[in-house]
């Protein structure tokens, strides 16, 4: 190569290895994706120059590589959201690991990640090439499991009867060794992007939970038809893509719905749920509050700390706000510093008891501060809050939450770090 072309930064689009957005992470998590990485590449060597190749285990492979991309493009106009991407591939994946050797579980990832690169959405490469290596690894255990327990259960095919029971179970035990290796790998790695993100967001959350139980079910059916009879596997094509469109629309609906900064309902979800709470209030005649909370000199927070800091405390709020009120209280972020919440079934007595402990536990949370930063540490911000009942002179949502925010503009003249509750009898009511 040229010295002049050696030294450029930059040849054809192509950046030079300092310029790769890995090195943007923290130190250590750049090292951890680069073990992982490097670790899944020496795994594939190594396992490559052991393995037998035959050409029947080539075209099954190639047969469950056809289906994962058809599954890729029947779903190609609903697109991929960001963040943690939930999809049913593994059910293809799964079946290779089981009934090929364990070199091409390793491998099986790559094509799929590449085509969805291509395909559907270009993600930060490094990102990619991750997320194939923790699938790789995690599909090469379940492989491994499975050809060392197979002897034990009479052979690598189902058979019939107990036997065929005894087979579907161990599948399933492996799916399940393939899962929790793939989400430790990645868990790690999420906790290092969004330290803020709660483990039982993404661990223990029951919906995603029940789909991935749903998705180990369909795969464990997938496997087996398939190890009695090849071209059955087409036969479960539909199926998959109709289960990755619904996973897909969900994931696609909930994103047009949450606040990306702070996980909770963005400002207009929120008003559209709100409402309908006012509504049915109004209906059965029950009491309902709704609060507008706003962090206390925020502007200073993010001059003095930056902005990630000024974000770090915005989910901070929000994990406490979500922990300290019912599951059917509504909370949004408003935009800004500032948090709506709508509590059903709450009258103005309970409506100020609610907000004084929310106010009162959130001036004790300590928010994590860079140690590169020359600001005092630990950080604490306090909220005011302004509440607003629903009564004869505030029949509608909008009336409600002007009312709050007069109630808001009252606590923060009368010094802050307040909460000011607006009902009939208030003055200016």
């Amino acid at each position: 190569m040229p010295k002049a072309i050696a030294r450029s930064p930059r040849v054809r689009g192509w950046v030079t290895a300092r310029e790769w957005a890995v090195w943007d992470l923290p130190r250590w998590l750049s090292a951890y994706v680069v073990a992982v990485t490097v670790v899944y590449a020496l795994a594939i060597g190594a396992v490559a120059s052991v393995t037998s190749f035959r050409a029947r285990d080539s075209l099954l492979l190639v047969l469950f590589l056809t289906c994962g991309a058809a599954t890729v493009e029947m779903t190609r106009r609903a697109g991929e959201p960001a963040g943690l991407v939930k999809d049913v591939h593994s059910i293809w994946e799964l079946s290779v690991a089981i009934l090929l050797p364990p070199f091409y579980a390793l491998v099986v990832p790559i094509f799929r990640l590449a085509h969805t690169q291509a395909r559907i959405r270009r993600a930060l490469v490094y990102r990619r090439v991750f997320s194939a290596a923790a699938n790789g690894i995690a599909y090469f255990s379940a492989s491994v499991l499975f050809h060392a327990l197979a002897q034990t259960i009479g052979g690598a095919t189902p058979g019939t009867s107990v036997r065929a029971l005894v087979w579907v179970l161990v599948v399933a035990g492996c799916g399940v060794l393939r899962w929790i290796i793939n989400m430790g790998i990645l868990t790690v790695a999420l906790k290092g992007v969004e330290p803020s993100t709660p483990m039982r967001d993404m661990l223990w959350d029951r919906e995603l939970l029940f789909n991935d139980f749903a998705e180990l079910c369909v795969a464990v059916l997938v496997t087996f038809v398939t190890a009695n009879s090849v071209f059955l596997v087409f036969c479960a094509l539909p199926s998959v893509a109709v289960m990755q469109r619904s996973l897909r629309h969900r994931q696609l609906v909930d994103a047009s719905r949450i606040d990306t900064k702070t996980g909770l309902l963005n400002a207009a979800a929120w008003q559209r749920e709100a409402t309908v709470q006012v509504t049915r209030a109004i209906r059965t005649r029950t009491p309902l509050a709704v609060g507008i909370a706003d962090i206390d000199h925020f502007k200073a927070v993010n001059d003095t700390y930056g902005h990630l800091t000024g974000d770090a405390v915005l989910a901070a709020i929000a994990r406490a706000m979500t922990a300290l009120l019912r599951d059917y209280d509504l909370t949004g972020r408003f935009g800004g510093e500032e948090f709506v919440i709508a509590l059903p079934q709450t009258n103005a007595e309970e409506a100020r008891y609610v907000a004084e402990r929310l106010r009162k536990r959130l001036a004790e949370i300590i928010i994590p501060v860079s140690a590169g930063t020359s600001a005092p540490s630990p950080l604490q911000v306090t909220v005011s809050i302004g509440i607003a009942t629903l009564d004869g002179s505030r029949r509608d949502l909008d009336e409600m939450l002007a009312a709050a925010d007069a109630a808001l503009y009252e606590a923060k003249n009368s010094g802050r770090n307040r909460v000011c509750v607006l009902a009939d009898s208030s003055p200016g009511a």
